[in-house]
This record gives C-alpha cells, sequence and structure tokens, in this order.
C-alpha cells in the first residue's frame, strides 16, 4: 500500500490536525518540558527506563534526556522571545557540561556490557552542536561549551566498538572486546559526527568509515535492519515490522553518506507507516522485548523521529502525503495535557514531548548534514 493511500484510509476514520493545531501543539509541549525541568539543580531532564545503576538513573541517561529536551526547545519556534526556554536551556547547558567531569561518564573506566555512557557522548554532543548552529550558546558559556563539546566528540570516537565498528550500548564485557553493532545507536553517533565534521571539529574518517560498513551489515536485500549485527545481517521479511525505527535510521545516516538512495529511504518511511500499529502496540507499556517482534516502548518516539527525518530527504513532491500521515499518527498519542510519552514513566514524558515536537516541526529545522 502506498503512502498516500494509507493516509486516505486513515482520514477516513479520524480528523487530520491542521498547521495551527500542530503549531499550538508544539508550543504546549514547549511549555510542559521547562516545567518538568528536574535534579538537584532543576537543570535536568532525566530520561527514565528501567536500567539502574547502584538504584539511580544513570549518569549517560540524565545527559541524554536532558540533551534531546533542551535541543526540542532550542528547535520550537520563537524560541529567541521565549525567556522562559532560554533560561532552561541555559540551566541545562550548564549541567551538560559540567557532566563532563562525572566519573561514571569516563571512557577510562569503561568495561563494556550494557552501559549507556555512549548516549550520553553522543546526545550531549549533538545539543552543544546545536547550541552553535543556532548560534544560541548562552552568553558566558562560551567557553565551557567549546571544552565539552570537544570531550563529548572525543569520547564518542573512543567508544567505537573495536574492529566491528560503530556503536552499541549493550557490548560483551571488556572494553576491547569486538561486539554487535547497534542498528538503532550507530545511526544517531554517525549523524552526530557528520555535524561536528561540517562545524569544523575533528573527526577521524577511519571510525565514520568503519561505522557505516557496520551498519551496512546489520542492512538486509529487503531493507530490513537487525538489532545488532557482527556479521552479516540474517533476518527474515517477517520481521520488519519490529526493525521500522532502525530502518528509517539507518537509511537515513547511510543515505547522507552516499550509501542509501531516496528509493530506499522511501521504502523504509512507507514500512514505519503500514507497520506502525505494531509499534503502537508497545507504547506506554511494561517489559521490553517482547514478541512477536521484539519491539521495546522505547523504539516508540525514536522512530518517529527519524521517520520525520527521512522524510524531508525524499523528492519535494513526495513529502506531503507522507508529512500528513507521521503527523496523524503523532496527533493519536498525544495525552490530554498535551504531553507524549511511550513509557510507563511520569518523567519520560519530558524525552516523548521533545521527539514529538521535533518530529512535527522537522520540515523547518536545519538540514542534517552528509558526509563527504
Amino acid at each position: 500500500m502506498s503512502a498516500s493511500m494509507a493516509v486516505a484510509l486513515l482520514f477516513l476514520v479520524y480528523p487530520q490536525p491542521d498547521p495551527a493545531m500542530l503549531a499550538a501543539a508544539v508550543a504546549t509541549a514547549s511549555e510542559r518540558i521547562v516545567a518538568m525541568q528536574d535534579g538537584p539543580e532543576k537543570s535536568e531532564w532525566p530520561y527514565e527506563g528501567v536500567y539502574r545503576v547502584g538504584g539511580k538513573i544513570p549518569y549517560g541517561y540524565r545527559v541524554g534526556g536532558t540533551a534531546i529536551c533542551a535541543e526540542s526547545l532550542l528547535r520550537a519556534p520563537g524560541y529567541a522571545a521565549d525567556a522562559s526556554r532560554k533560561a532552561a536551556v541555559k540551566k541545562a547547558t550548564e549541567f551538560v557540561c559540567a557532566a563532563i567531569d562525572e566519573p561514571l561518564l569516563q571512557v577510562t573506566s569503561y568495561q563494556g556490557g550494557y552501559d549507556v555512557r555512549a548516549w550520553a557522548a553522543c546526545y550531549g554532543a549533538r545539543f552543544l552542536l546545536a547550541l552553535k548552529q543556532h548560534e544560541a550558546v548562552p552568553t558566558g558559556l562560551e567557553a565551557p561549551v567549546e571544552k565539552a563539546l570537544t570531550w563529548y566528540l572525543d569520547s564518542l570516537q573512543k567508544f567505537e566498538i573495536p574492529q566491528t565498528g560503530g556503536w552499541n550500548y549493550a557490548r560483551d564485557p571488556g572494553a576491547e572486546t569486538p561486539s554487535a553493532t547497534s542498528g538503532f545507536m550507530t545511526p544517531v553517533c554517525l549523524q552526530t559526527l557528520y555535524e561536528a565534521k561540517a562545524q569544523g571539529y575533528a573527526v577521524d574518517a577511519a571510525i565514520v568509515d568503519r561505522a557505516l560498513a557496520a551498519l551496512e551489515r546489520c542492512r538486509t536485500d529487503d531493507g530490513n535492519y537487525a538489532y545488532a549485527a557482527k556479521g552479516s545481517a540474517r533476518m527474515d521479511t517477517r520481521s520488519i515490522p519490529g526493525a521500522i525505527g532502525r530502518m528509517v535510521a539507518g537509511e537515513t545516516a547511510l543515505y547522507l553518506a552516499g550509501r542509501s538512495d531516496q528509493q530506499k529511504l522511501a521504502t523504509a518511511v512507507d514500512a514505519f507507516i503500514r507497520y506502525w500499529p505494531e509499534l503502537e502496540k508497545r507504547r506506554s507499556k511494561t517489559g521490553t522485548h517482547l514478541p512477536p517482534y521484539g519491539v521495546a516502548p522505547y523504539y516508540f518516539w525514536f522512530a518517529h523521529y527519524h521517520a520525520a527525518q527521512a522524510v524531508e530527504l525524499l523528492p519535494e513532491a513526495e513529502r506531503a502525503p507522507r508529512r500528513l500521515a507521521l503527523n496523524w499518527l503523532l496527533w493519536r498519542t498525544r495525552a490530554e495535557d498535551g504531553t507524549w510519552n511511550d513509557r510507563v514513566f511520569d518523567r519520560s514524558a519530558a524525552y516523548g514531548s521533545a521527539m514529538a515536537s521535533m518530529s512535527v516541526t522537522m520540515p523547518q529545522a536545519p538540514s542534517p548534514k552528509n558526509w563527504k
């Protein structure tokens, strides 16, 4: 079924949100995110999942969640004139910059296994790059931002999986042990490095090349993507509903590096729209990788964001019906209080609202950078 046919069927049952409704929803989401700023200094938006370190939300989630929420406030329309958002982003910037001294984020103490500190390196760098891209570094924080950005980019590259290439938050024990590449973490890390290179920061081309090759090994001939792979992926087409988030993220990262094309992007986006109900079944539910497709709730907004980004890389004439479909799906999942949440934790509404807001405003977002 084509994207246009899918949209037509959807609108027979549910109304379509118009541009004014979407703009108001983004504004409300930004207000809610500011109100949810948390932490000892009220400077964070910790992402909350089931994973804990010493009984606490891991520091990688604290930095990653804060970075994503702050970036969404920065990207929502009207930021320059919104004092409350600017104050919240300044506090978040201070937290992200100070976090580089946190022992639990250091490369030197990393031992592999299930560890999300590389997420902090990725999203911490991405947020600080966004501040610079928007010329929105808070006054007086220019030096700390530059220092922290350099640190995060260096750490991200050092967290590369040895021999295999790419990145994964769930690796075999031992920092030097070759492990499987994550089919959904690696694309985000690659895009962060593309942006860093475009802004003039040092990026090791060999690390990017190895990650691209590893990501290609995660992809099958029919466009399916493995959750993680060390060698060539062997995935059955019937498992695609569980891979739709990885498909849009992976094809986008490869396309920006000249290793995919617009037809593959369109196929991934249309698979997302077609199989979205399988993703919706897991939204705001308990458990993680449950059968039949192994879809965890935390894929939900990640997948929406990357589907929205992939749409904007298609030929202009092909974007409109897919934008309509994605916005309709977003509208269906908006809570009565104006937030979006894919977990059972109240705190994670900040992350969900941030990802949904950035998805809605993707047509106005700066274009992602190519890797040359």
